[in-house]
This record gives structure tokens, sequence and C-alpha cells, in this order.
């Protein structure tokens, strides 16, 4: 042992020693310096990762509107009117807004056939004297999920105004106010909150109903994918800061015309029911239509989609008619329709829509991939009658006046239309062409030239009585929220030409320092002008490019004008884009061919809501409970009251020896019919289709109404009333 310092010594041993614990030393703490930081980093990622990157806000109101003697909007079938109502509809809004800023993004979903120019310009009118310059048209998209059963009559541009025999101010009304309402609730339930994002493939619920226009489509471009259809949901979880569920947006492509153009009922579709099941597997415990969770599926490139999954087959012989025409040879296209995948319409709709529910219930549980980034509005009004479209660097072509095709007039195997039209019509017929010559005016060479080769039926954009037949001013804007790109077109896309848009805007925002950006379509935004097709399958003149109304060049236009807005976003010069010109609100007549509606007339001896058919004692599981009242028109009821609710189904709760509403006309499992008689009279039924789960017990069902009596020779006053049917047993099977 060393006894002096200045004299000390180690042995060879003792220094390995020390300088092993050295080490261990300066190892252990560089470690733990290493834990630290990594402690520290780790620290800052979880808080980025549980820290709100925006205010969001969902909001869900009611825009049904009158559910009788209304056309219906979308196969334009004149004899397809409201009957009654299978399920609301209602306007879904989301909002997502900087913390930091007044930069805000407002989606709305509506359950309507499409947006027209009219009500858009409405709801921002209202927007506008609620909210000043928080809500415009830059940051405001509206889009219709498609449905073909809900009401129309809220059209402005006359062809519209024809098919749907006028403007109808109750229609109107009730689509601008919910959708006004919609927004209303998400304004004042903004929080703190995180948006994540999921994608994932939807099965055996879509097929191209226009294969043969398709297959126009080069094919080194078809190749690239996997299928003729886009099945791919995209879709977006909307958090708050605790990680409790707010709402949810999803886009898939798929036309929501299960429910045939036999259907009376006012429905929201296959959507309609994806919405309908999440909200109430999400809002346990309330009726339909309530609750705080919003779930909107939202339409997309759904032009050429059809849900109707057997296919098209001849109604009279059973044989297929998946040829390029659409015809059967007895009875022509009229008879070419298809189905499935359902035994019948309302089966399908039912199958379809689990089918979207499911595949966004499991997105939407394994969701992880958030959305973060700043948000970013672009927006201009375009005239499309008059666009130059540079296809390369020495070709420049223009769009055209709107125009339709004579297959217009055939619809599709999904709503057929009439008379010998058929299909890919490739030539004018001389018997319509003179009709059309002698009452409405022979198309100009100029149009006919610039739609070749289709055979224009309807020149619409040089027709002007009443008003234009036809949009030349149409929307087109982009929302960014983060690495999302939210495409907003003012129609029906195709397939293939929704995939090139898409990779357009995507190459577009990737070349100028935004690579990566997700982008979605979302369809029949904003202002409805009927199709875009490829150019390619333009050249087939099926249904959909005969209705493509701004000629062969439609989509090149659209890609052009829509990477000038994902090019300002990405170099943050969207604020200096030209607005365009603005469109017109037309101070349209309200003259309609909807019967008045007078007043109401009870049956002899018998009260309004009196029972004219009842209920049987008792009724198994899957039954169909049934009951028939001495009822009035709906549409009193309509003008009369908003959000106004036909009929509740009730359970007797023996303990508290009350009535318990379990069912309203919400419910995809009540259906409201009423049936209109002579002078005045009317009845209503009502089914109750009995779900699996329904606790056994004593039911049963009422119906609300008003009915409209004349008080003095120059006052009608409106009236409430109410039926109920006798109680009947519920049992298990």
């Amino acid at each position: 042992m060393c006894r002096k310092r200045s004299k000390c010594s180690f042995s060879r041993l003792e220094v390995i020693l020390i300088s092993c614990l050295t080490l261990m030393i300066v190892v252990t703490v560089v470690l733990l310096v290493l834990h630290f930081l990594n402690q520290e980093r780790h620290g800052k990622l979880n808080a980025s990762e549980t820290t709100p990157h925006y205010l969001l806000g969902v909001g869900r109101a009611d825009c049904t509107g009158p559910v009788a003697e209304i056309p219906l909007m979308g196969y334009a079938n004149p004899e397809q009117v409201g009957g009654g109502l299978l399920s609301r509809l209602y306007s879904r809004a989301f909002i997502v807004a900087d913390p930091e800023d007044s930069r805000r993004v407002v989606f709305v979903s509506a359950d309507i056939g499409m947006v027209s120019q009219k009500l858009r310009l409405e709801v921002l009118k209202k927007l506008k004297a609620k909210y000043g310059d928080l809500y415009r048209q830059d940051n405001v998209i509206l889009s219709g999920t498609h449905t073909h059963s809900g009401p129309g009559g809220y059209f402005q541009y006359t062809l519209f105004w024809i098919s749907s025999k006028g403007l109808i101010r109750p229609s109107l009304n009730a689509i601008v106010n919910g959708i006004v309402k919609s927004i209303d609730t998400a304004h004042q339930n903004v929080k703190k909150g995180r948006i994540l994002i999921n994608r994932g493939t939807v099965d055996n619920s879509q097929i191209n109903r226009s294969p043969f226009s398709y297959l126009e489509n080069p094919a080194s471009e078809r190749s690239r994918y996997a299928s003729n259809t886009d099945k791919e949901m995209v879709l977006l979880k909307m958090v708050d800061e605790q990680g409790q569920d707010l709402g949810l947006i999803s886009w898939f492509a798929v036309h929501p015309v299960s429910m045939n153009n036999s259907n009376h009922l006012v429905n929201s579709d296959n959507v309609g029911y994806a919405s309908y099941l999440f909200e109430q597997e999400k809002n346990k415990g309330m009726l339909p239509g309530e609750g705080s969770f919003v779930a909107a599926f939202a339409s997309s490139n759904l032009g050429d989609v059809s849900p109707n999954t057997k296919g098209p087959f001849c109604v009279n012989t059973g044989e297929s008619c998946n040829n390029p025409q659409s015809t059967c040879s007895t009875g022509g296209a009229t008879m070419c329709m298809a189905k499935g995948p359902g035994a019948d319409m309302f089966e399908s709709t039912r199958i379809i829509g689990q089918n979207i529910y499911s595949k966004a219930r499991e997105l939407y549980e394994e969701a992880s991939q958030e959305v973060k980034g700043a948000l970013s509005t672009a927006h201009q009004w375009v005239n499309m009658s008059n666009v130059a479209v540079e296809l390369n660097s020495t070709h420049m072509v223009q769009t055209c006046k709107p125009a339709l095709g004579h297959s217009f007039a055939a619809g599709t195997i999904d709503g057929v239309g009439a008379f010998n039209f058929t299909q890919g019509s490739v030539e004018g017929d001389p018997f319509w062409d003179g009709i059309r010559d002698m009452l409405l005016g022979e198309p100009s060479n100029e149009t006919r030239a610039c739609h070749r080769p289709k055979p224009i039926l309807f020149s619409t954009g040089e027709m002007s009585w009443p008003h234009p037949w036809h949009p030349d001013i149409v929307d087109v804007q982009i929302a960014t929220i983060g690495s999302l790109a939210i495409v907003a077109v003012p129609g029906e896309f195709t397939t293939m030409s929704g995939r090139r848009l898409r990779e357009a805007v995507e190459r577009e925002f990737a070349s100028h320092g935004r690579p990566g950006m997700d982008i979605v379509i979302a369809g029949l935004c904003n202002v409805y002008t009927h199709y875009i097709t490829t150019y390619e399958e333009y050249q087939a003149q099926r249904y959909e490019a005969a209705s493509t109304i701004y000629g062969p060049h439609t989509l090149a236009a659209y890609i052009q004008l829509y990477r000038g807005l994902a090019r300002a976003i990405a170099t943050n010069t969207a604020q200096d884009l030209p607005p365009g010109p603005e469109p017109p609100l037309f101070n349209v007549s309200s003259i309609t061919l909807v019967p008045s509606l007078g007043v109401d007339r009870a049956l002899a001896n018998r009260t309004f809501g009196d029972v004219l058919q009842e209920v049987r004692e008792q009724y198994r599981v899957s039954e169909v409970a049934e009951v028939t009242f001495v009822g009035a028109n709906p549409r009193a009821s309509a003008e009369n009251a908003t959000e106004h609710n036909f009929l509740t189904v009730e359970r007797h709760n023996s303990t508290s020896a009350t009535w318990d509403v379990v069912q309203n006309d919400a419910s995809w499992d009540t259906r409201f019919y009423w049936t209109k008689g002579t002078l005045g009279q009317s009845n209503v039924t009502i089914e109750w289709h009995i779900p699996g789960g329904t606790e056994p017990g004593l039911y049963r069902i009422r119906y609300f109404g008003h009915y409209r009596k004349r008080a003095s020779i120059f006052n009608i006053v409106t009236v409430p009333f109410e039926g109920t049917s006798s109680p009947f047993e519920v049992t298990a099977l």
C-alpha cells in the first residue's frame, strides 16, 4: 500500500481496474444524458401528439322539407313525386379553424340530390348577415350526397326548374335553413381537437354502369388500376383534446340510387343509411337524428358508379342487357335496369349502406395518422362556356356553350329514360330534332361543331327564356387542411376523370414544394353542371358523356383550373387570384305545377287522426306492425313547423305507467305513407318493421299531423292533431 503520495505508484492490475471504473462512470453519465434527452424529446412528441392542432365544430340539422306531392330530384321522372317518408334528411356541417387566427374551412354534406347555385347563394347571403366575412364563398364548401329521393324545387336554371315543376319555396327554405342551422351548431360547438385520416377498400358495393365507356380510356392508363371503379374510402376522424369522439367525414364513390325511380318515400338512400348506423352507434340512448356525434358520408367521383351490383337485366325477359346501348331485344332501352344486391330496393339500400358503414367503422377505430398543418382556401368563379385549354405547347382548344346530347334522354341502367332514345347515340334523330327545332330552336353550327361527336338534343346554352337553361358561371374551389386537399367539384366526375384530376392536383402541389398531399374529390359541390367524362369516354356518347354539358374538353378545362388553385395555395398566392365573374341570382318565379295546398277534409263521421285500420294485438320481432289513420296533407306540417315529426313508436313503461318513445320518423325501421283521396280527403299508413333486438313488451304507434280548414272566406288556418293506435304486444322470435 502507498504511504507517501509523492512516491505513490499503482500496479498494472490497479491501473486496469481504475481505467475500467472510469470508463464505466463515463459511459453511465453519457447514457444518463442520452436517456434524459430522449425522455425530453419523447415528452415533446407526446405533447405534440395530444396537443390539439385545430378548433373543431360539428353540427347536424334537419333539411327534409315537404314529403308529399313534391317531385323527387334525381331521376327526372315526372311521375315520381313524394308520397311519404322513409328517413329524414340532414345537413351535416364541419368547421376546422386555426386557433391562432381567423382562417377556417367549412365542409357541409347535405342529404340532397345536388347543390344548386340558388341554394348556395342564399346560404352565403344568410351567413354573411350572421357572421360578416367569417364564412365566405372561398372557405365554405356545400356538397350534396346525391340521394335521388329528396324533394326538388330549389333551382334557378330553367332545365332544372322544369324538371322540378317550378320553384318550390318550402323545399328551398328547408334546405337553406337546415344548412345554415347545421353551420350555426358547428360554430357554437367549436372546441380544441385533432383530425386523424385513414383509408381503405370497400368491397361488394359498386359496379361501373358504363364499362364500355371506361374501356375507351387508354389501355396503358387502365392497366395502372385494379378496378374500373374507385373502391377506396377516405375518412377523417375528429376528436376533442380529451380524445372524445366528435364526428367523421367519409368520401366514397357510389351513386345513392339503391332506391329506384319507383320509390315515393323521401329518404337519404344508402349513404344516408350509413350515417344513420354510425350516429346511432355513437349517440347511444338517443332517438334517431339526435345526439352530438355527426357522421357524414359524402359524395366523390361517382359519375359512372352504381350500387346495383347484380348489373343490368331486361325487366321483361330477365336477359342481360350489359351492352354498349343498354338495350333489350324486346322493349328497347326502357326495359334495361340494374338491380341488387338485395331482393328489393329497401334491402339493397340496407346492404350497401351496411357495407359502407362497416368499412368506415373499421377505418375510424384504426385511424392513427394525424392531419397537421395550416389551413388554406382558393376559389374562383369561371365562365365554363368559354375556357381556353392548353392541351400542349402547340394545341389550344375551347370549352363549349352548354348542351345535352340525345343519350341524355336515354337515362341510365339506374334510371331509364323514355321513348326510343338509347345510350351511345352519335347521330341525331330526325323526328326528335324536328320537334326540338320547332319548339326550342335549332343549335347553331358553332355549338354543333364544338360538341362533336355529340348529337345535340337541347342546346341549353343558346336558350334563355324565361331564364338561362344551364349555368355558365361555375365555382371551382380547393380547401386544404394541412396535408389534405379537398377538391370541390361542381358535378359528377366519372371514375377515370376523378383519377386524372386527383393526380394532376397532387403533381401540382408536389412541383411547388408540397409533396405527398392527400387529394380528396368532393362531388356535387356549390353548383350542378351534370357530368364530367374523359375525352375518350366522351367519344362513346353514353349517358354520362351526353350529359357533359361543356363539351369534349370539359375535364381538361377543370384540370387546368384546379391546377391553378393548387399552385396558388402552394405558393401562398391564393389571395391574389382574380375572383372571376360573379354568378347571377335570378328572381325566379314561384309558378309551379305542384297542386295547390287547399283545405283538408276528414271522411264522413270521422275526425283527423281516427284509426281506419287497427294494428293486430300481437307481433313477433321481424314482423311489420301497420296502422292506417284519417290523415291530412303532410305539406301543411312542413309549411307550419320546422323539423316536424310525423310519428313515434312508444313502449309502455310499467314502472312509471308512462309511454317512452323508442323510434321516430328519422328511423329506417319506420315508414310513413300518405295516400291522397278526393275532395281534400287522405289517409296515412304507418309501418314499423320491428327490428331484431327489440325488447318484448307493450307498444303503440302515434301519428302527428296538421290539417288546414277555412276559418272565414279569406282565411285558412292550420290545426295540429294526432292519432294513436291501440296497444299491441311484441314478443321475441
